[in-house]
Parts: C-alpha cells; structure tokens; sequence
C-alpha cells in the first residue's frame, strides 16, 4: 500500500488545521479544476474512533471549510463533497491509518494471503500494527509493512 503524506496536496495543511479545530480529522482532500468549476472532496472524522461523524457535524465543516477555501482560491465558483468515512471504508492511502488508531480494520496481506483483522494500534509511513481478533495468535500484536498490505478497509461493528 502506497503512503503519499497528506501536506502534499494542494492547501492540506491550511485546511487540516481549520477541521482540526472543529473537533475532526480531514482524512482525504482533493482539489480538482473541471470545466471552469473547483471541485474539492474531502472526508472528514471524528477524534474518538468510537465515535462516529454526524450529518450536523459535516455540515458544520463544510459551511467553515467552504468559506476558508474561498478565500484561498480567490473564487466562490467551488463545488464541495464533503463526507464522513463510512462504516466500511477502503483505505486508498496509508496515510490515512493514522486516523483510525483503535479502529477495528481489516488488512489484506500478500504475505499470507488472506484477510487479517483487528484494533489498529500503531501507524507510521512504514508500518501499521493491529492487537488481532481472530486466529490462533488472537489478542497479540502484530506489525505488517505497508508493502505487504494489499487492501485495508474498516470492520463494520
């Protein structure tokens, strides 16, 4: 799985603080330029893994995210999809794991061809380490590289 850092795309870190001072996390942000208009995606969640993202709460960042990229951009003519992560979200950048410390996921790994799951414990740009919940090795830690991670996705509770 590819880590590409998050500050890398374009006007992450001024935005990451804004939604970072409402309470949540900004997971996932692109920029794009098409026909004319600025379409912005982003995802955004909750601080407490336990916790989950409320439609109240996406609107509430998409009114102050909204207006801070603006004025960033210098235009209003900016179309924004703003959205929680889902109960059962692939995660398409190993950046992202860092979020979702004490988050039930699942890995595929090369390694052992198959699915492995558990509370994810620790994420850095080289590794991941999940407490597992099923197998024979159940309630130990394990690392996995992120090169050995084929998919990732969250357990839905």
């Amino acid at each position: 799985m590819e880590f590409v850092p998050l500050n890398s795309f374009e006007h992450y870190e001024e935005c990451s603080k804004i939604v970072d001072e409402l309470g949540f996390y900004l997971v996932e942000f692109k920029i794009s330029h098409q026909k004319g208009v600025i379409q912005v995606q982003s995802v955004v969640a909750n601080k407490n893994a336990s916790e989950s993202i409320s439609v109240n709460d996406c609107a509430k960042v998409h009114r102050v995210l909204l207006a801070r990229l603006e004025e960033l951009l210098e235009t209003d003519n900016i179309s924004m999809e703003l959205s929680s992560p889902g109960m059962e979200r692939n995660i398409k950048n190993a950046a992202e794991f860092c979020f979702f410390i004490g988050r039930k996921i699942r890995l595929y790994c090369r390694s052992v061809s198959d699915w492995v799951s558990g509370e994810l414990i620790f994420a850095d740009e080289k590794q991941v380490s999940l407490k597992l919940d099923s197998g024979k090795d159940i309630g130990s830690e394990k690392s996995f590289t992120l090169d050995d991670i084929a998919k990732a996705k969250f357990v839905h509770l």
